[in-house]
């Protein structure tokens, strides 16, 4: 009986078998034919099963990875991450070529699941459509009126160096952690553009919400959560997720309390920040009837919180980084202060002194560049298909501008690697603008905080360098810093003390 029945199943088994073979050859010949009718696809390191390119890469620093991949496969190549396919830019021409000149097809966000967790679609850094395009526009116009990068920001900014300069008097000139105190000075820079007011250093409840939305950037660029971005079923078992979501729904309940608060003593006659314009509009568009409004609830909360995020982490990691490197390299710190001391003396700096002090705006440009703290950018997409320098790239295609391949590209800065402030300067020492410069990105994803954190770098950094010589710690080496940095979404100087000793 057995034998009759492997019998009857036989021809069954063969014509599956069959039919499966004739799926395969029929699926690599229309794969064949798309390729040759739409062109050539962008070279890159052969995949394996369901894991990809993944064993190839360092996931702790996966920018260097791509970087030297790039070595092999040119600037424009695709690694698989795992299942997904994702294209990699490299290179300042190549990069700037793609986000400006292709900026509508390479000006989607790529929305992983960890960047979903925060934002759901909503807000401004990880939306699409148009809601992305009324939630940025509308930010930009209203950042702007309250005084975003203008004189109103101005003196926001030098009002909160008092405060500033008040912490790190504290510490006498003993060693001390810049992380906290000048975030929370960069965070109060935001809120008092987007909230109307500021808050104290010493209030537990912003301290609290500054140091959670700084975890989350840490933790969000973590190999853990790179993990969770191509296989999500991992997400029950990662930590890191859990402390994502348990920081985010904090924040959330925190920035839900504040809206409140800014609703209850709404005017519309009286805009204290860019909350009371959101929440005007959208009783405006709730009065008129309008259906399918973008100004609801969730873009007011999602908004906020990039705003808040954006607005604190990458500023005040920027400026940290500045003043590790004037502690490692005292000599760049010295003509610093003599320039500073030469151009300004003992009053206040404001924008614009920026022009006379061509040697301290190079420094803060080689700091920017140096810092690199964005290196793999926020992932793009394709918007559609899209014939890119002769290699074909799909709608719906992860795409990678990395930027620090454009930050240290050889063929555009002299000392890629290296502290090297001339890179601004020309033969007479004045500053130069260089293009390769894109620590803000550039094209439609363009942050768009650009100006006021221009402001706040160059009123922060010139300020203490007025008022206070940088060192490290007694018995720890200037070689000591690392500049290597610990990776999160944004690259953070690695944990290290400094002393703030007032000149006299």
């Amino acid at each position: 009986m057995a034998v009759v029945e492997s019998l009857l199943y036989f021809p069954i088994t063969v014509t599956l078998l069959g039919a499966l073979l004739l799926l395969l050859v029929v699926c690599r010949l229309s794969s064949e034919y798309k390729s040759q009718k739409e062109g050539k696809e962008p070279p890159g390191p052969k995949p394996l099963p369901l894991l990809g390119n993944l064993l190839t890469l360092d996931l702790t620093r996966p920018f260097d990875s791509l970087c030297e991949l790039s070595k092999t496969y040119g600037n424009i190549f695709q690694v698989f991450l795992g299942p997904k396919k994702v294209v990699v830019l490299v290179g300042h021409k190549t990069v700037k070529e793609a986000l400006v000149n292709y900026a509508d097809e390479f000006g989607e966000r790529d929305i992983t699941p960890g960047f979903r967790i925060l934002n759901d679609g909503h807000g401004i850094l990880f939306s699409n459509g148009e809601s992305w395009k009324e939630m940025r526009r509308f930010a930009l116009s209203n950042l702007r009126d309250f005084g975003m990068g203008k004189r109103g920001s101005e003196e926001k900014i030098i009002e909160e160096i008092e405060y500033l300069k008040g912490e790190f008097d504290k510490f006498e000139g003993k060693p001390f952690n810049t992380t906290q105190p000048v975030n929370y000075a960069v965070s109060n820079i935001i809120s008092s553009i987007v909230y109307g007011s500021r808050f104290e250093y010493t209030d537990p409840q912003f301290t609290a919400m500054v140091d959670r939305a700084n975890e989350n950037v840490r933790v969000s660029g973590s190999a853990s959560m790179m993990l969770y971005n191509i296989f999500p079923w991992l997400g029950l078992f990662l930590n890191s997720k859990r402390i994502i979501v348990r920081n985010l729904l904090k924040n959330r309940a925190q920035i839900v309390k504040l809206i409140a608060g800014l609703q209850e003593t709404l005017n519309p006659h009286d805009r204290r920040g860019f909350v009371d314009s959101f929440l005007i509009r959208k009783q405006n568009e709730e009065q008129s009837g309008k259906k399918d409004s973008h100004f609801h609830h969730d873009n007011l909360l999602m908004t906020v919180g990039n705003l808040f995020v954006a607005g604190t982490d990458t500023t005040g990691t920027t400026l940290r980084w500045g003043l590790m490197l004037m502690a490692k390299y005292p000599h760049i710190q010295d003509r610093v202060q003599q320039e500073i001391d030469r151009v300004i003396g003992g009053r206040q700096p404001v924008v614009e002194d920026r022009k006379k002090l061509p040697y301290t705006d190079a420094v803060i440009h080689e700091t920017q560049r140096m810092a690199n703290i964005v290196p793999m950018n926020l992932p793009h997409m394709t918007s559609c298909d899209v014939t890119f320098n002769g290699y074909f790239i799909e709608k719906g295609t992860t795409v990678v501008p990395l930027l620090t391949s454009v930050l240290k590209d050889p063929s555009e800065w002299e000392k890629p690697n290296s502290f090297y402030p001339e890179h601004f300067l020309d033969e007479k020492g004045q500053f130069v603008k260089r293009d390769a410069f894109m620590p803000f990105s550039a094209g439609r994803r363009v942050c768009l905080g650009e100006s006021l954190a221009r402001m706040e770098l160059f009123l922060f950094f010139t300020s203490f360098l007025q008022s206070y010589r940088f060192t490290t710690p007694p018995g720890v080496s200037a070689d000591d810093l690392d500049l290597k940095g610990i990776v999160g979404v944004t690259l953070n100087p690695s944990p290290h003390k400094l002393c703030a000793i007032r000149c006299s």
